[in-house]
């Protein structure tokens, strides 16, 4: 049961700490400014971390469960199968900062097995998402330092010291989130992480690895259709933010991996000629028009462990499944 005290305890914090960038990060002309932007490009496209309202945050927790959709089970399955060499690699008085934390399932299993952990930052867009989970995980880990922060990670922001030393810093990111990075964006956000953790500090991150194309594409296109509802609530969370006049229906979902790019791709495409009120601007929409709403790529343990050297980080030490479907690898800083 949802302790109503920690909530607003949570829901005052994330109120008062450092209230400009909060402002910032929700900002209306920036959400604004980046969705215009997008839908003017030849290839219409729009921000994937505007999937995450409370609605998309929710839906991703249930793809999260589906059958089809093997990241998930596959990276808590490695995870449990290692966590005592995980612990080992993580060491004594960590600071674990999630980015990303989403309902904070995957990170339980770390806070149940890795005694080091003094204090937890959990991460998230979504502000009333994450003000419910850090208040679970405050609840069920009293002796913990819970510190949520409500910003956009694929931004600069300041992480909060912890009340209690530490000797480390170190940044979770499950799940194939990295792969939503364009490989040179990749670059540019792990050389940011590279900054935040300093000398000495580390990355946990997971990595989906390169699979046969079917694996792909039923994870993407899931039975229940949950995955179609999660890419088209995007449209619904801009005219909820931006006023904008949307119709959902109109647009189909489409996923597909792009074997030349080594990715995933997600579509909404467009049923009829249509136009779209976002503000005072309007944008024209041709039937059968796609508009790109996110990537998802895939990599060999080779390429992804190049990528990591060239934002200064060395791979320490990799786990995977019997399959070779998904990884967990630690990432430390090179000096």
């Amino acid at each position: 049961m949802m302790d109503k005290t920690l909530v607003k305890r949570y829901a005052k914090k994330l109120d008062n700490f450092d209230h400009s960038m909060v402002r910032r990060e929700k900002d209306y002309n920036l959400m604004l400014k980046e969705v215009i932007e997008g839908l003017g490009k030849s290839q219409k496209e729009l921000p994937c971390k505007y999937f995450y309202d409370e609605k998309g945050s929710q839906l991703f927790d249930r793809i999260c469960q589906l059958d089809e959709y093997y990241p998930t089970r596959t990276e808590l399955r490695i995870m449990q199968d290692n966590i005592d060499s995980i612990s080992e690699v993580l060491g004594d008085d960590v600071m674990l900062i999630e980015y990303g934390s989403g309902s904070s399932e995957k990170i339980k299993i770390i806070l149940d097995n890795v005694k080091g952990i003094k204090a937890y930052l959990p991460v998230d867009i979504s502000m009333e998402h994450l003000i419910k989970s850090a208040a679970q995980i405050a609840a069920q880990y009293k002796d913990l330092e819970v510190i949520p922060l409500c910003a956009d990670y694929n931004r600069s922001f300041k992480i909060p010291l912890p009340k209690n030393p530490i000797k480390t810093k170190i940044v979770y990111f499950p799940g194939s989130t990295i792969g939503n990075f364009h490989p040179s964006e990749a670059e540019t956000f792990i050389s940011r992480i590279r900054r935040v953790v300093n000398k000495h500090g580390g990355l946990l991150i997971g990595v989906d690895l390169k699979k046969d194309k079917k694996i792909l594409q039923q994870a993407y296109n899931d039975s229940q259709g949950i995955t179609a509802q999660f890419n088209l609530n995007l449209l619904q969370h801009i005219n909820n933010k931006l006023d904008a006049n949307f119709d959902p229906q109109a647009y189909i979902h489409e996923a597909f991996y792009n074997p030349q790019q080594g990715r995933v791709e997600m579509h909404l495409v467009s049923r009829e000629h249509q136009a779209v009120l976002i503000n005072d601007t309007e944008i024209p929409i041709k039937k059968g028009e796609s508009i790109w709403t996110e990537s998802s790529y895939k990599y060999n343990l080779e390429e992804f462990a190049v990528l990591a050297n060239r934002s200064g980080f060395e791979v320490e030490k990799v786990w995977t499944d019997d399959e070779n479907l998904f990884s967990v690898q630690y990432l430390k800083t090179d000096g």
